[in-house]
């Protein structure tokens, strides 16, 4: 993502950029951070390993594209039609992510409206006569440890607030940078990455939590893992939006951006957005229903 540059009008009809190793660096970084959590997740003791070592390969592949894309824009390549591509392009992206915790939410419907009736009906009776279907409660089979339900007070709640303000320190951050006032979109925009970052130090303390005293883990049941695929890569994407927001930060304190052109902010300050609003419907679906 990069805006229009100042120099945009002596730009090219529509810059072509070379070829790029970083895509397939990238699909390939996310592939190890994919297998490392498979395998984590199935107790493979190389796991761990894999998994930080993909985390970290992506983060490495990101700051040297970044630093291209930052270095074409800054060096007068991008016209106001390459501005029109970025704008498009960040909202297939965010229409794909949709789609991605679209699923999501639908297996978690599914498996709570659905399947859950479907164990406690007369069919399913013969099989399990004792068995009461409630979501979190116990398995049919009993092959799942007994575990405690994760509930709205106080974390999510916390974390809830926490996000809601991070969106706000954000539009006000965008409103001072079209204002041309360049400190306090910094100190705002710094204020939405340290509310991102408490954010999910509060997330990681609720599933230390979750893991310790309630017995609820990735393995109890459809209930532990749709709320942990649901928040863990909710908590993903956080993360994913903060180091974007970080990368626009230090480009404004660089003084990259000017009031009319500055879609890399936009673009990242978009995709913030998304993540609030995916975690208000979480924060309803998983903690309180």
């Amino acid at each position: 993502m990069s805006s229009t540059s100042p120099q945009g009008a002596a730009a090219p009809y529509y810059f072509v950029p070379g070829p790029s190793r970083w895509p397939l660096l990238a699909g390939l970084s996310l592939l190890v951070t994919m297998i490392g959590a498979s395998a984590w997740v199935n107790d493979a003791s190389w796991g761990p390993a894999a998994n930080l070592i993909g985390i970290l390969g992506t983060i490495t592949v990101l700051y040297f594209w970044f630093g291209d894309a930052i270095k074409e824009s800054e060096g007068g390549l991008y016209s106001q039609r390459i501005d029109h591509s970025y704008r498009w392009s960040m909202s297939w992206f965010i229409f794909s992510e949709v789609m991605f915790f679209g699923a999501f939410f639908g297996a978690l419907f599914y498996a709570r409206s659905i399947s859950m009736p479907w164990l406690g009906d007369l069919d399913s009776k013969f099989v399990w006569p004792d068995y009461a279907p409630s979501w979190g409660g116990a398995t049919p089979a009993g092959t799942v440890e007994a575990f405690q339900t994760m509930g709205p007070f106080p974390i999510p709640t916390i974390n809830t607030a926490l996000l809601l303000t991070s969106g706000v320190t954000l539009t006000i951050a965008h409103h001072a940078l079209r204002a041309g006032h360049r400190a306090q979109t910094a100190i705002w925009l710094f204020a939405t990455v340290l509310l991102g970052a408490v954010f999910m130090g509060f997330q990681a303390y609720e599933y230390h939590h979750a893991y310790t005293e309630l017995n609820l883990k990735l393995t109890s049941g459809i209930y532990g893992s749709t709320f942990f695929m649901l928040t863990g890569f909710h908590g993903f994407h956080v993360t994913m939006g903060a180091i974007m927001l970080s990368v626009v930060l230090y480009r404004v304190l660089k003084g990259h951006f000017t009031p009319d052109n500055h879609f890399a902010f936009e673009g990242a300050a978009w995709y913030w957005h998304f993540v609030d609003v995916v975690w208000l419907g979480l924060y309803v679906v998983v903690y309180w229903l």
